[in-house]
């Protein structure tokens, strides 16, 4: 029987254990042009005893950012900040792969380029909103569709991602293909409804994901690329008509390319539940999908010790990302191993600051 403390086969990595640190956005690279610094570096070197960090949603472009004082890849001086977090995670023992992300529609002209309008599968505005880059909360405002042509500008973009990602010394990358953001939008027909080769058909759909995948792919080798998925989420307004369907499709691709693993997120976590919101009849994607792909499968969403201890074991995941229990916890492997106390997470210090609630919550004695 598999358990969350034996070691585990992750593409070309052995992990010390099945307990992933998940993408977090935490908004603390505050260096002027989004630049990683020794802050983060201190925060993902406390919790390198994960299985496996995976690094923070990290924009590939600038038109890819949507929230304030989040990272990004596509520069050289982003490239040498993120070596400072590298560095600092494998001197101390770890592994950590970079999530490369667009957000598409979800940003704001304050992040653009010119001033433009933020761009995405179609015209269709999210209900909701955001911080603009000036930390004011603003309402979505209408997304530009992006044309065929430019389609292959954002494929490129995710691939100078990859290729600075290995320069700045990770092990690996996970492409961000969940939550409402670009690669999602062009995936769920509720965000797009283009009628070129990247709309219509969930092989048109599921193109421009793919074609990402298989330039990260190109750059790393398929055994240290991962893609996170969101199946039945509505995080940013999303939806589509057949998930099953959609999902199935994307998974049996990948698993034809053989990839390091597929990160699912279950919908019973925050702003993703079942019918009218209610997480108590949310569909348990792991169960849903696990025979739709043949590779290493990342569970997450909301698991506390026993549910994770219990989907490994069964083996309808072969590990679980913990997202709020290692922002309090950085020693969290040890804390689950032992069964020990863990700290209660502070809400209020989860996004933007310094080190209040990121860098000062305590280890175990």
């Amino acid at each position: 029987m598999k358990s969350l403390f034996d070691p585990i086969q992750l593409g070309a990595l052995e992990l010390p254990n099945s307990i992933i640190m998940a993408p977090l956005t935490r908004m603390r690279s505050k260096q002027p042009g989004n630049i990683p610094w020794q802050l983060n570096a201190e925060y993902y070197a406390q919790r390198a005893s994960a299985g496996l960090i995976i690094s923070e949603a990290t924009q590939v472009c600038q038109q890819g950012q949507g929230y304030p004082a989040t990272p990004g890849i596509h520069s050289a001086e982003q490239t040498e900040g993120w070596k400072l977090v590298t560095n600092a995670v494998h001197q101390n023992g770890g592994r950590i792969f970079l999530q490369l992300w667009h957000v598409g529609r979800i940003s704001h002209t304050s992040y653009q380029p010119d001033g433009a309008s933020p761009v995405g599968p179609s015209a269709i505005k999210p209900s909701g909103g955001t911080f603009s880059a000036d930390w004011k909360q603003v309402t979505f405002e209408i997304p530009r569709a992006l044309e065929t042509r430019e389609i292959l500008d954002v494929v490129l973009q995710f691939r100078k991602g990859a290729q600075n990602a290995k320069s700045a010394g990770f092990d690996g990358v996970e492409v961000h293909g969940a939550n409402g953001y670009l690669l999602d939008q062009f995936l769920q027909n509720g965000s797009n409804q283009r009628t070129d080769e990247y709309g219509g058909s969930i092989q048109n759909r599921a193109r421009l994901l793919l074609k990402v995948v298989d330039e990260a792919i190109a750059v790393w080798g398929k055994d240290r690329v991962g893609v996170r998925l969101s199946p039945y989420g509505t995080f940013n307004d999303m939806s589509d008509s057949d998930p099953v369907k959609l999902f199935s499709y994307v998974l049996n691709e990948l698993s034809k390319r053989r990839i390091a693993y597929v990160h699912l997120i279950e919908p019973r976590s925050s702003s993703a539940g079942g019918k009218d919101g209610n997480i108590a009849d949310a569909p348990q994607v792991a169960k849903i999908f696990r025979d739709s792909f043949s590779g290493v499968l990342i569970s997450a969403g909301g698991y506390d010790r026993s549910d994770a201890m219990k989907v490994v074991s069964t083996g309808l995941a072969d590990a679980v990302a913990f997202g709020r229990l290692f922002i309090c916890n950085p020693d969290l492997p040890e804390r689950l191993k032992k069964n020990a106390d863990l700290n209660k997470y502070d809400r209020g210090t989860f996004y933007g600051g310094v080190e209040k609630g990121y860098t000062d919550y305590p280890r175990l004695a």
